[in-house]
């Protein structure tokens, strides 16, 4: 079982669920401030912050909190600058780690980052330095409720998409980051609004890991996923799933 994704669920199933909607909600804020300040403060014409609303919906945001962040990102207020940082390195058992950030304070963000990867035995890295690793995609999500699997692959191939990966739960289309909005807007089209379309990093290949080196990692993953000025962790780590549901009982 690979990827970030079944960290996600262990996490979601054993945290505070009051806690975890706070941290996403301040997630959300963020970058709904941010995809407002670079661009027009329309969804419509903005199609990152048209991503940001739409996860703001899957969050049960609140529309007033939603408009909030949105009026205060285009009136340019002084403390609703962000910037955004990638960071990269090693976590346990070799695996590698993309962090995307918006922080108002670079040098916090890299302390705090730098610090959680040595205390989980792995080591921040410089730019690129396990970008190589990874796809950077255009990644477009439907329930699996919305289409069979061949009316989604057909229309994907139609939009522009490059791939299609279909599970009892979602279809997920991938496609060239350039691609993205055109794509989404040709499915949206045909099936209604996505669960998520957003750029996102796949790994090329995944590094299987025990399930010590499992404990370590997920605890460095749940240490970043904690700060507020990480917006999302990928990793290529892959777990057996005995592991797993070990892991996640």
């Amino acid at each position: 079982m690979a990827g970030h994704s079944q960290f996600k669920n262990i996490m979601y199933r054993k945290g505070a669920q009051d806690k975890k909607r706070a941290k996403i909600f301040t997630k959300i804020i963020r970058e709904l401030t941010t995809a407002a300040r670079t661009g027009l403060p329309d969804p419509a014409a903005n199609p990152r912050l048209r991503a940001a609303v739409l996860a703001a919906r899957q969050a049960n945001m609140p529309k007033d909190t939603v408009d909030r962040a949105i009026r205060r990102g285009a009136g340019g207020e002084g403390d609703a600058a962000y910037d955004e940082v990638r960071y990269e390195g090693y976590g346990p058992g070799g695996t590698a780690l993309i962090i995307e950030a918006l922080t108002d304070n670079r040098n916090r963000t890299a302390s705090e980052i730098r610090a959680a990867f040595t205390k989980a035995g792995g080591a921040l890295g410089e730019t690129n330095s396990v970008g190589f690793l990874f796809d950077h995609v255009g990644e477009i999500v439907y329930p699996a409720t919305t289409a069979s699997a061949d009316a989604m692959f057909e229309a994907a191939i139609e939009a522009g998409a490059e791939n299609l990966d279909s599970d009892a739960e979602q279809h997920t289309v991938t496609c060239a980051p350039v691609d993205l909005n055109s794509v989404r807007d040709a499915l949206e089209q045909r099936f209604g609004p996505a669960s998520s379309a957003r750029l996102v990093w796949r790994p090329k290949t995944t590094a299987s890991i025990d399930e010590e080196t499992a404990v370590s990692l997920f605890k460095l993953l749940e240490t970043l996923e904690d700060s507020d000025d990480v917006q999302n962790v990928y990793s290529n780590f892959e777990v057996a799933e005995d592991v797993m549901a070990r892991l996640g009982a």
